[in-house]
């Protein structure tokens, strides 16, 4: 959650602040506020609500021209989106402004030691409690890195922490503990922030910071430690997309872009897999083939839609390692004493690589021995650090808060994971391999063909846009297109949507069915597993008979659906472990354009944010 920027450099700070706000925004939009040192002394500003409010204060009342500043987006925690609690956060003096992402678990003790001290507090955050913290420590002779440290080691928490001070016109400091943050390296200039988004348009050229790390940035230089002041390494890494990446391009909507960009970014996923020998092979890959051989069993642990690839992925990795492929809610499992060991490959899949439910996941799989790999979007993020094996995504950056493209180059790496595993455990020969990479490389074109085809899925869409329920269907991997078909209308059209597995109808949910009930139903190819396609058309039956609306995503050449189908969306012919990949794209141009027709903020839904990191 929260967008998080710190500059200090030869720049106007606050131009540079806002514009990378502006790139953040998606991570929260409760509120934001910026500070800039100026003249010995702290200037700042907050709004309620998104950033245009900020914006707006600022130009009725500049702030002084400044080269060193910070500002942030903020995704409510610790008491509601209003004024007094946007960051940033300043001490009873005025001189120390900090601004945070996480939660302070500790700060109810710690605001009641400072409130029994005489500290008064502004603000309702668990936030403040560390700019007053600060204060104390620089009031007893600590510099403001210091003084950092010191304060890190009395929270508990995940947090990131930035902060400046009047007496230190040229410096900015943050901490890190299991919440993300990243330094952008330039020529006398140097940038702090949640995302590299917000300062590519400035530099490429980034550094990790570590867990349990402060750093301390001039516009000449760079220092990291740990907590306790001990030098920490530096780990640079450049990033392989620029600013123009992060524009609407002409698009009404970040989502309408990024759903457009799917070909390409699935062509990217497959990208340099294969190589010279004709084996696959992953971008970071620190397990041997003998220990993926020991494998037993994967346990897959993911979010949302994340959850939603690996629900498709169990089908695969099963179908092509003959392993036993559980795939869990990464918020609940290490709440139910989950059964891994040295023998458990765990796979954990985040676009940001900073999700906390499972990052702690993650931890919790490493604690019992388990090996680890990453299926991520984020180069530098915390998840593919901790892991032993990583598949990036390459999809580039995704804006909008519901997650589009980032879901289709996940179901790619699922695939890639499975079929990796298969070659290096012998149950897929080289050129059975050869055959799928073939085919999950035709994908991009099928999709960019879907994508041509999707002006009568947006006038249903308006159609339906009065709709007070949407129900969806599918079988096999097409119950997770289902399911990710109905969160995207819950994300972004606010009204009620399930998915179901169709041959559960029967176990209740059909008793949701009424006179003009629009369903959605995702229908398997009739040559892969032909009982699968009989079996859905026997459901599509049930609901129609029932006064459903049947709206049926279904390959083309497939008939036996048409005298079935009240609206009929056809997709190419696809294998079937494949087909979630082109069949759930119709199913997200319908929530945009259903929440477009609705009157709502496609790429903001309200209470929702890009980047989870708190549990």
């Amino acid at each position: 959650m929260c967008g998080i920027v710190g500059y200090t450099g030869h720049r106007v700070a606050l131009d540079v602040v806002v514009e990378g706000l502006r790139r953040l925004e998606y991570r929260g939009y409760d509120s934001a506020g910026v500070a800039v040192v100026a003249d010995g002394a702290l200037a700042s500003a907050k709004r309620a609500g998104k950033l245009v409010n900020l914006e707006k204060a600022l130009e009725e009342r500049p702030l002084p021209v400044s080269n060193t500043g910070l500002g942030h987006t903020r995704w409510a925690t610790h008491g509601s989106p209003t004024d007094r609690n946007a960051h940033p956060h300043l001490d009873e003096s005025g001189r120390v402004a900090v601004i945070h992402n996480g939660i302070i678990e500790n700060f109810a003790r710690l605001r009641a030691e400072l409130e029994d001290g005489g500290v008064r507090f502004a603000s309702e955050t668990d936030t403040e409690v560390v700019s007053h913290l600060l204060a104390a420590e620089v009031a007893a002779g600590s510099d403001l890195a210091d003084a950092m440290r010191a304060v890190c080691r009395r929270l508990d928490g995940a947090f990131t922490l930035l902060a400046v001070h009047a007496d230190a016109p040229e410096r900015v400091v943050a901490a890190r503990r299991n919440s993300p943050l990243v330094i952008g390296v330039g020529d006398g200039e140097n940038f702090l922030a949640s995302d590299v988004s917000a300062f590519i348009a400035y530099t490429r050229e980034a550094l990790e910071i570590g867990d349990g790390q402060v750093v301390e940035i001039t516009p000449d230089d760079v220092t990291l430690t740990d907590f306790d002041g001990n030098a920490a390494e530096e780990k640079r890494f450049h990033v392989d997309w620029d600013a123009s990446a992060a524009e609407k391009d002409g698009y009404d909507y970040f989502m309408l872009k990024e759903i457009a960009e799917q070909p390409k970014a699935v062509a990217n996923t497959l990208l340099g897999r294969v190589g010279k020998d004709g084996l696959l092979s992953l971008d970071e890959m620190r397990l041997s083939d003998d220990e993926l051989r020991e494998v037993d069993k994967v346990v897959v642990v993911a979010c949302g839609t994340a959850y939603h690839a690996g629900m498709v992925a169990k089908y695969a990795i099963e179908h092509w390692t003959r392993l036993p492929c559980e795939v869990e809610l990464a918020s609940e499992f290490r709440y139910r004493d989950p059964v891994v060991d040295r023998q458990t490959l765990v796979i954990a899949i985040s676009q940001s690589g900073e999700t906390m439910d499972t990052l702690m996941a993650l931890r919790y799989a490493r604690e019992q021995g388990a090996r680890v790999l990453a299926i991520c979007n984020t180069n530098g993020s915390t998840i593919p650090r901790e892991s032993d094996a990583v598949l990036y995504t390459h999809a580039g950056p995704e804006v909008a808060v519901a997650s589009t493209k980032a879901f289709l180059t996940q179901l790619i790496a699922c695939f890639l994971v499975g079929l990796y595993l298969g070659q290096v455990r012998g149950t897929k020969w080289g050129d059975e391999i050869r055959s799928v990479v073939r085919d999950l490389s035709d994908l991009p074109a099928k999709v960019d063909l879907v994508l041509e085809t999707m002006e009568p899925v947006r006038e249903l869409a308006r159609n339906l846009a009065s709709a007070t329920s949407v129900l969806f269907l599918g079988r096999h991997v097409g119950f997770p297109v289902a399911l990710e078909g109905a969160l995207k209308l819950k994300e972004l059209a606010y009204m009620h949507a399930e998915g179901f597995a169709a041959g559960e109808l029967k176990h209740g949910p059909i008793a949701l069915v009424e006179e003009g009930t629009p369903i959605v139903v995702v229908v398997p190819s009739p040559k892969g597993r032909s009982v699968l396609h009989d079996k859905i058309v026997s459901n599509i039956q049930e609901v129609r008979a029932r006064g459903a609306r049947t709206i049926v995503v279904a390959e083309e050449g497939d008939e036996d659906v048409v005298p079935y189908a009240d609206h009929l969306i056809r997709v190419p012919e696809c294998p079937v472990l494949l087909q979630p990949v082109v069949s759930t794209v119709p199913l997200q141009v319908f929530a945009c354009e259903m929440a477009s027709a609705r009157g709502f903020d496609v790429d903001q839904p309200r209470n929702l944010a890009k980047s989870v990191t708190v549990e």
